[in-house]
């Protein structure tokens, strides 16, 4: 009889990153548990992007769990605010924008958390990067570590003995390089959706810090955008 793989759950937004995150859980053995958020994001066509990004690598357990952080508020991604638009990138290396999202990864990752000890998982993954992002506090290296010295000690299974991992294989790597392992790993970029503020048709803007760092991520990697961009983006 066949053994059936270790199981990880993975966090999975349908975005460039997470998905490269899915594909590099699988190629590392695992049985991948895919975990979506509905927020309450502007951009909620992402968790179609996900659902589909889930079905064409075989993963057989995907779910969605809502929590409305539009209530929390805080966020050009939950609120009515603006999404910063045409930033430089000596810009988006300063500071922290609107588009951070109130503790929304610790929020998440607690989420991956309980369905890890539901499922009998110890691994988690989730796409956070350091190198290439928008200066988000909770995709720092010392967010991920301190989180898992936390899952010890806040759930029954860290008391009983097991030691919860937090994979974060992207971060240390720039968008390009995410980009070339992807491809090495067969990822259908096309599938994938990454803007902050799409039109109704689901196309991305262009224009922000999510897009400008993609589109070059894309051009320093030597690969073809699949993008669907707005029209003049």
């Amino acid at each position: 009889m066949r053994a059936s793989k270790k199981k990880a759950v993975v966090l999975l937004s349908g975005g460039l990153d997470s998905t490269t995150c899915l594909a590099m859980a699988k190629a590392a053995g695992f049985e991948p548990v895919c975990l979506a958020v509905a927020y309450g994001q502007r951009h909620a066509v992402e968790l179609e992007r996900a659902r589909g990004v889930a079905q064409a690598l075989g993963v057989t357990d995907f779910r969605v769990v809502t929590v409305d952080l539009r209530q929390v508020g805080g966020s050009a991604l939950t609120a009515d605010i603006d999404v910063p638009k045409d930033r430089p990138e000596e810009e988006m290396s300063h500071g922290i924008p609107v588009t951070y999202v109130p503790a929304r990864n610790a929020l998440f990752l607690s989420l991956a958390l309980g369905l890890a000890e539901s499922v009998d998982a110890s691994d988690l993954y989730i796409g956070v990067n350091a190198v290439d992002y928008s200066g988000y506090p909770d995709c720092r290296p010392e967010f991920i570590r301190a989180f898992e010295a936390m899952a010890v000690l806040a759930t029954k299974a860290g008391v009983e003995g097991t030691r919860f991992r937090v994979h974060a294989p992207l971060s240390g790597m720039t968008k390009a390089d995410i980009i070339r392992e992807g491809v090495r790993l067969g990822v259908d970029y096309g599938m994938t959706h990454s803007c902050y503020d799409p039109d109704e048709q689901g196309r991305a803007c262009g224009r922000c810090d999510s897009c400008s760092l993609r589109r070059r991520g894309f051009e320093l990697a030597g690969v073809p955008d699949p993008t669907r961009y707005t029209t003049g983006a």
